[in-house]
């Protein structure tokens, strides 16, 4: 049966209501610029989101400033949405500075949310049951007879039904008197079950015939399972937020239901083929808000699709899907194949197929020893795949390092400058490139400077593509630190060209060796042309 065949006639199509530029920005350590929040909304309006919430515009200048430049633009797929409250108790609904802002905002769409807890209306509004009914339905009709639709948002709904689920529903009712277009159910303290939420979802379908959507907060890690099961359960709107940013622990991740929605139970968020750009919007997301990308993060993080353990590869070698729930280029994304002394022949294999290596039998074997000793030494592969990528090329036939280490000394010093003691760092290294023999030397603003610039000064000359390669980042973790000074120490580097990013790993118990080997191994990897690194680039590898 087909999974859309599951929901009584209902509509199969879900709308997307986004409040990344709302909610979202109530995380703790996220802020977005103005141009920060149309550069969001015009990216959701390409992927195809049929709502975007830009902010309250009675709550602050850059929100309102969203809304006058948002006026300007032409948006394609998805309507601007201003949020706002309801009128406050005993006051008239026109006189409202709140809502005096949704109008003034100019927008097709407006939000407004009231209050559905008996407690919250008593012991925050500090009003009467009946002038809360009265306060939502004549904001709500205020804004629908000045031409604005609207979606109501019942706050702390889930809680005001387990106090009062009578007058939890009337609120409802209230809005759909005043027109509202969408009755939202509002887990705002984020503490529901998603059992609960089919129950009470079925319930209020029941009561109201307006359609229902769902707003969870994800404090005790329910809220995309809760907004499946209010999607089960009849509701035809979801709301949530890119990568769940969001007050607190965050909302619904619109990038884990999205996909859920559409591939598990054939429900349609997006318009056809725009799931695929799913993963480059989280990260796009991310990188604006400044917030570093979850790499776990489900369908979209870069190791949603990675597999490790060596029974894992070896399995999907005969199956693509054995490890798999979906194929990640659905969501944009695309399986990976980590190195480490976990993996097995499959891992090497699929990692040489990746690079574009043909490897011949009992190579792959003597690579995986090699990567399981240099572990046991405090090597890690896992975020090094160019030294994995050097192993594999360097059993070629025919093929030939570009320069060969003779020696190197590093000094490390402080000297009289200025009236003043300055430190300094200078390297010399002796390399072999072919027949020739290159002495240089360099100073940096230490060891591991120094030795980047001693081996640049000797190669651009010879390798004038090294001058558009730069370190890009330099990690360094003591292993097993109660060695102290003796500990293993492990060096991630990381290269860009301008096109490419690579990571090379060195370990050792002298810093500066384990430096080198990085240091040396990412140089080494970025002179080998970009279409060798690829799959039409492929080097048959011999064993021995």
């Amino acid at each position: 049966m087909n999974p859309s065949d599951r929901y009584d006639g209902l509509d199969s199509r879900v709308e997307v209501f986004d409040t990344t530029l709302r909610d979202g920005t109530q995380r703790e350590g996220l802020s977005l610029s103005c141009d920060d929040k149309v550069r969001i909304a015009q990216r959701l309006d390409a992927l195809g989101v049929a709502f975007v919430e830009g902010g309250w515009p009675g709550s602050n200048p850059k929100d309102a400033e969203f809304f006058a430049r948002a006026r300007d633009i032409e948006w394609k797929r998805t309507a601007i949405v201003a949020f706002g409250a309801t009128r406050r108790a005993d006051s008239h609904v026109e006189n409202d500075p709140s809502v005096r802002a949704l109008i003034e905002a100019r927008t097709d769409v407006c939000t407004v949310f009231g209050k559905s807890s008996v407690a919250h209306v008593t012991n925050v509004l500090r009003t009467t049951r009946d002038e809360n009914l009265r306060m939502i339905e004549e904001t709500v009709a205020y804004l629908c007879k000045s031409g604005r639709r609207v979606v109501y948002d019942g706050e702390h709904f889930f809680d005001g039904w387990s106090e009062d689920w009578a007058y939890a529903l009337e609120t409802l009712r209230a809005a759909a008197r005043g027109g509202a277009e969408t009755l939202v159910l509002c887990d705002t303290n984020g503490g529901i079950l998603s059992w609960q939420v089919g129950e009470i979802v079925t319930a209020v379908r029941r009561g109201v015939d307006t359609p229902i959507g769902i707003h969870a907060h994800d404090d005790a890690g329910c809220a995309v399972a809760n907004t499946l099961a209010a999607v089960r359960a009849g509701a035809r709107h979801i709301q949530g937020t890119i990568n769940g940013y969001g007050e607190r622990c965050g909302n619904t991740n619109l990038c884990a239901v999205i996909p859920t929605l559409e591939l598990k139970l054939a429900l349609k968020c997006l318009p056809r083929g725009a799931l695929r750009e799913l993963r480059d919007v989280a990260h796009l997301v991310a990188e604006i808000a400044n917030v570093a990308a979850d790499e776990h993060a489900p369908y979209v993080g870069r190791s949603a699709f990675a597999h490790k353990a060596g029974v894992h590869v070896a399995a999907m070698r005969r199956s693509a899907m054995s490890y798999q729930h979906v194929d990640p280029a659905l969501v944009g994304n695309e399986m990976r194949v980590v190195i480490s002394e976990l993996s097995g022949r499959g891992n090497v294999l699929s990692k040489a197929e990746e690079i574009g290596v043909v490897v011949e039998s009992g190579v792959e074997s003597d690579v995986l020893e090699q990567i399981k000793a240099s572990e046991a030494r405090g090597f890690s592969f896992e975020a090094a795949e160019a030294s994995v990528a050097l192993m594999l090329r360097r059993r070629a036939p025919g093929y030939e390092a570009p320069f060969r280490l003779l020696e190197y000394k590093v000094m490390v010093g402080r000297r009289e400058r200025a009236d003043d003691l300055d430190t300094f760092a200078e390297a010399t290294i002796k390399i072999a490139v072919g027949d020739q023999i290159l002495h240089t030397a360099a100073e940096g603003n230490g060891p591991v400077s120094a030795l980047d610039a001693a081996l640049r000064k000797a190669l651009c000359p010879l390798f004038p593509a090294l001058e558009r390669t730069h370190l890009a980042d330099y990690k360094v973790r003591i292993l097993d630190g109660a060695d102290g000074t003796a500990a293993t120490t492990r060096v991630l580097v990381d290269h860009v060209d301008g096109v490419r990013r690579w990571s090379t790993v060195g370990a050792s118990p002298n810093i500066i060796e384990a430096s080198w080997h990085a240091l040396a191994d990412g140089i080494e990897y970025g002179l080998i042309p970009p279409s060798e690194n690829r799959d039409e680039g492929t080097h048959r590898i011999a064993s021995g």
